[in-house]
Order: C-alpha cells, then structure tokens, then sequence
C-alpha cells in the first residue's frame, strides 16, 4: 500500500507548478502579515473577544480580519488601530517586485 503524502510534500509539489507558485508568491505577505498579527495578539494574552472590545469592535470582526482566507482586505486604518491597542505601530514599506 503507497503511504499518502503530506501536507509538506503536497506543497512541494504544488509550487512546482508556476502558476501556483506564482498566487502562492503574491499572498505570501498577506499571509505573513496575518500571523504576525495572531502572534501579537496571543502575545499579549488577548482573545478575539477581548481585542474587539479594546477596538469597539465585534468578535467576528476580529476573525475576519485575522482570517487567511478572509476575500477581502482590511483598511491601513485598521491594521493601524489594531497594531496601537497591542502597543506597536505599523510600518509599511515598498521593495522591487521580483524578476518574473
């Protein structure tokens, strides 16, 4: 019986295939970003519920917003308030697109 692959060796493969890799390459910051954000969050001992409140904010807000499947993309604004009530600012920059 062939053992199935996992998860690490299904995305090895599939980023073989270019135009996987390439989507897989234009939400990486995204993805990035968003768990930084988790990360921060759960650094600070906060729950979903407690950091809408901090935020006048519902939970389901804060689960969308921390979602990586989320279809649409929070605010600078809110991605700025959310880094302040966790005591951090945000910093945003820009760098070359890579060779394509």
């Amino acid at each position: 019986m062939t053992e199935r692959p996992n998860l690490k060796e299904m995305r090895v493969k599939a980023l073989k295939n270019p135009e996987v890799k390439a989507e897989y390459d234009a939400l990486a910051s995204a993805f990035e970003m968003k768990r930084q954000m988790i990360a921060l969050r759960k650094a600070a001992g906060l729950t979903q519920e407690e950091m809408a409140e901090r935020l006048g904010t519902k939970r389901s807000n804060i689960s969308r917003l921390e979602s990586l499947s989320a279809s649409n993309s929070p605010s600078l604004a809110t991605i700025e308030n959310y880094a302040r009530v966790l005591g951090y600012s945000l910093r945003v920059g820009f760098e070359p697109a890579a060779a394509r």
